[in-house]
């Protein structure tokens, strides 16, 4: 799977890349994160943004840039015949994100074009033009579009068989709580005892299953 990363601030995914599972996920080949910065077709002193039209607040990203960053992005993918190509605009009205869509985009695509915006947003016809889909991490706004986009890079990349050390841990396939404990069994804080239930102790995993089934509800 590769990830295209359109954003005028790529530096804001260096340590979150360099990271955990993503990061050996990028060493491992099984991920791939290419960035486009708008920035880069922008003449000398020439702005990324513009004031909107109809007026109102802040400044709106212009189309032009942004079209020729995803159509870099595509020429890449292009060189792969087989290659199947999902876009995706973020947008706080847009559909809301959630496992589904990263089983599905896993499954069914092998790149996606994560479009990040920032300000007010990105000209509304590059959208219309390449038919991305309109996502939401979330009922509320954020400063940019690079949070949803790690977000998405996150969750589509556990969907990606040899990602997660073994199938189990994707905590969405497997029975699972998220009332967990570990060493020690009793924790000693202010004079009080915290103590690991006694079923999780007990070595008889039909009653374990059973608690952490009772649990999740």
């Amino acid at each position: 799977m590769r990830f295209h990363i359109i954003t005028i601030f790529p530096e804001a995914f260096d340590s979150y890349l360099k990271e955990s599972i993503i990061g050996r996920a990028i060493e491992a080949k099984k991920i791939k994160v290419l960035f486009y910065n708008p920035l880069s077709y922008c003449k000398p002193k020439e702005r990324v943004d513009g004031r909107p039209y109809g007026g109102g607040p802040g400044m709106v990203l212009r189309p032009e840039v942004f079209i020729k960053c995803i159509e870099k992005a595509l020429k890449v993918i292009s060189k792969n015949k087989k290659a199947k190509t999902k876009i995706i605009n973020f947008s706080p009205s847009g559909k809301k994100f959630d496992t589904m869509y990263a089983k599905n985009s896993a499954k069914k695509y092998t790149d996606i074009i994560l479009i990040s915006g920032r300000y007010e947003g990105i000209d509304a016809r590059v959208k219309k033009i390449f038919k991305a889909d309109d996502i939401s991490i979330g009922d509320y706004v954020l400063t940019g579009g690079e949070l949803p986009a790690m977000v998405l890079l996150d969750s589509i990349s556990r969907q990606i068989s040899g990602v997660l050390g073994k199938y189990e841990s994707l905590e969405e396939e497997r029975v699972s709580s998220s009332i967990v404990y570990t060493r020690p069994e009793i924790l000693k804080y202010k004079n009080k005892n915290y103590k690991v239930p006694k079923v999780l102790l007990s070595g008889n995993h039909k009653l374990i299953e059973e608690w952490k089934n009772s649990s999740k509800k």
